[in-house]
């Protein structure tokens, strides 16, 4: 049988269910590209209609599209073939209008390449692109904050029951299904804003049932999401290994995050050995979820629900009893406590990876504790200068590094010296641009003299007349130092 989401996919703008304002957005984005040239980022839950609006908007203008996908193919894959379609202007292959639109679903899955690259080279490309580029991603903060800021953002927000129920109305009267309105509004109800997951339920029901009525949605409902806190209190005190495998299949949480709320609340139920062979089997757990980000083989996923759940249940002894109060992770509150911080650290180690070359994550492990060690608390005070000037640190930036306060007099006159040498150094790198106009009234009058007959030259020439073998043996090599361009691009020796 025919997917019936795919079968109703909206074909125009004004079809799409549930988000009209930023259906409007979008609409505006697209008949004035060529005003403003940005690419747009379009975010939000799954299956509200993000795709969907996207292909509709190609439909409206006429735009030939092409989409590629972010997490199925390799970023350099992915960044070329965006990088192509992006470049190209109007062309025979184009639409109506001489263009087309490139779409790049899972946008928010490059952050798992920002080592290699890929998240910067994508915000290049968005930048210079010729052709209008649709951005999709479901967690948008996900995405790098260089990215963010290149393009515009619309958020898709989840669609309300009142917009679904039509929906799933008009698929059972163009079906020949005949229904209850009760069991329409029970299936829009329990997709929590999925519209495609409403009109994959409704597709499931109505295989099995000849009138589609309120008993025959709730017998087929999807099993329920099982609460976190019912879950630890199952796998802490209660299930066997098996069975804490399965209970966790109904929680809604990500491997990262169930490991984070299992090891902050073991301990308050497991002691002495019992506690060692479950940390033993969440330290397991960890190393496959590394294996995940490292390879983005999301298949590695079982292995660590595997330890973090069976394991864990396994390592228990005896019976646990009693109510205890279990909480989120600490994890998440110390990441909410140093959010500012971390902000900083990642715009400092952008910025230095940009320039030095290196990756982000290099950086944040490598040179950051290097420049940190040097400069401490300015006491290196040229080379803390030297350092704001490369990498343009401003008070807070040069406070992060060196451990002083940003308001001191200290910091404050480092980044006052270093804008001058900035200033200085954008002279030096000028090369001769700045005497241009003295080479030319130099120029004008050697032609008069000549004119008159006199014959001038350089000094330089005139000391190669008078010796030259002995100004190439003794100032040969000092005269190519001096003269030799300075290269911007030196990286860290630019201050060392």
């Amino acid at each position: 049988m025919t997917d019936w989401t795919e079968k109703y996919r909206p074909t125009t703008l004004s079809e799409v269910r549930g988000n009209n304002k930023a259906r409007d957005q979008l609409a505006e984005w697209a008949e004035t590209w060529d005003d403003h040239r940005e690419s747009v980022i379009v975010h939000g839950s799954p299956g509200v209609g993000k795709t969907s609006a996207a292909h509709a908007l190609a439909n409206d203008m006429g735009w030939p599209v092409m989409e590629l996908n972010a997490s199925d193919s390799r970023g350099a894959d992915v960044i070329e073939k965006i990088a192509g379609e992006a470049s190209k202007s109007g062309t025979l292959t184009a639409g109506e209008s001489g263009r087309r639109l490139v779409i790049l679903d899972e946008a928010d899955n490059f952050h798992g390449n920002a080592d290699y690259g890929g998240s910067r080279e994508v915000t290049r490309v968005v930048k210079d692109a010729n052709q209008p580029i649709v951005l999709i991603a479901n967690e948008f903060y996900d995405m790098s904050q260089s990215l963010r800021n290149a393009c515009e953002t619309i958020e898709f927000r989840d669609v309300s029951k009142r917009s679904i129920v039509p929906v799933l109305r008009d698929v059972c009267r163009r079906e020949g299904i005949e229904f209850e309105e009760e069991a329409l509004e029970k299936i829009a109800e329990s997709t929590s804003g999925d519209l495609r997951s409403a009109v994959n339920d409704l597709q499931a029901v109505a295989e099995e049932a000849e009138r589609l009525t309120v008993d025959d949605v709730v017998t087929s409902e999807r099993d329920t999401t099982e609460g976190i806190f019912d879950f630890l209190d199952e796998l802490i005190k209660e299930k066997d290994a098996e069975g804490a495998l399965r209970a966790s299949y109904d929680v809604d949480e990500t491997p990262d995050d169930l490991l984070n709320w299992i090891e902050d609340n073991v301990p308050k139920d497991y002691a002495g050995a019992e506690l060692a062979d479950a940390y033993e089997f969440l330290s397991n757990a960890d190393r496959w979820l590394g294996r995940v980000r490292a390879t983005q083989d999301y298949s590695y996923w079982r292995y660590a629900t595997d330890n973090m759940t069976a394991g864990v249940a396994a390592s228990r002894q005896g019976d646990k009893g009693g109510w205890t109060r279990y909480g989120p992770p600490s994890y998440w509150s110390k990441l909410g406590r140093t959010k500012g911080t971390r902000n900083t650290r990642d715009s400092i180690a952008e910025r230095i990876a940009e320039r030095e070359g290196a990756s982000v994550a290099t950086v944040r492990r490598e040179i950051l504790p290097f420049l940190s060690a040097m400069t401490h608390h300015c006491k290196n005070r040229d080379l803390t200068v030297r350092m704001a000037a490369a990498y343009d640190l401003d008070e807070s930036e040069v406070s992060f590094i060196t451990g002083s306060g940003k308001d001191t007099n200290k910091v404050q006159s480092i980044v006052a010296d270093a804008e001058e040498r900035k200033a200085e150094l954008a002279v030096e790198h000028s090369g001769d641009a700045f005497f241009e106009a003295d080479r030319s009234s130099g120029d004008a009058t050697a032609e008069a003299n000549a004119d008159d007959g006199e014959s001038q030259q350089p000094l330089a020439a005139s000391d190669a007349e008078d010796g030259s073998d002995q100004a190439g043996s003794e100032g040969g090599d000092d005269t190519a130092t001096v003269d030799e361009p300075d290269d911007d691009q030196s990286g860290l020796s630019d201050f060392m």
